[in-house]
């Protein structure tokens, strides 16, 4: 059939797809630190505030110069709506259930717990600083683990110079607890 008699629509398969949180487990609370809610914040107030209008303004703008069909800038904007739409829907979802925990606030500063910042030793004597955040703001590259990691749940409760089991896809590896911190950084 000729493109000129079917109807296009703006739908996208992807639209019905929710972005998918990491799971919690089952009962759990979304835990977070002062730090990465604040994060989730500012990421939602600069997709609501800068983000979206300028591809709205963008859209409209592609909207007025006539067949949609083949207009990039449309079809792209209209695109990236839909993934900041999604993003925003996430966030907000995710801010709804948050409990902030202060790390700085953890009275038993002997045993690793949400916040801890944990230095370990591996069998190999490679020393690897975590710290250990929510599900929502684990940042891997700056050494920030959720705490339903597997890193994580091997570390929470041990107590420095203790050695705890790491189960790894390639086995299990022991690992002694260094030093335990809960100083509150502002890393962003």
């Amino acid at each position: 059939m000729n493109k000129a008699f079917v109807k296009e629509t703006d739908h996208d398969p992807d639209d019905d797809l929710e972005e998918t949180a990491p799971a919690l487990p089952q009962g759990a609370k979304n835990y977070m630190t002062p730090d990465g809610h604040a994060r989730l914040e500012r990421e939602l107030r600069t997709l609501l505030h800068d983000e979206r209008p300028k591809v709205v303004e963008t859209v409209s703008w592609a909207a007025g110069n006539g067949d949609r069909s083949e207009n990039g800038d449309y079809i792209y904007g209209k695109k990236r709506l839909r993934e900041i739409d999604r993003r925003v829907r996430y966030i907000l979802k995710r801010l709804e259930i948050a409990e902030v925990v202060h790390p700085e606030n953890q009275t038993n500063r002997d045993q690793v717990f949400f916040g801890a910042t944990v230095t370990y030793e591996t069998e190999a004597g490679v020393q690897r600083t975590v710290k250990i955040v929510g599900l929502d703001e684990a940042r891997h590259d700056l050494g920030e683990v959720s705490w339903v990691s597997p890193i994580a749940r091997a570390l929470m409760r041990a107590s420095q110079g203790d050695l705890v089991k790491l189960h790894l896809p390639g086995g299990v590896e022991e690992v002694e607890v260094i030093a335990i911190s809960y100083a509150e950084d502002a890393t962003d």
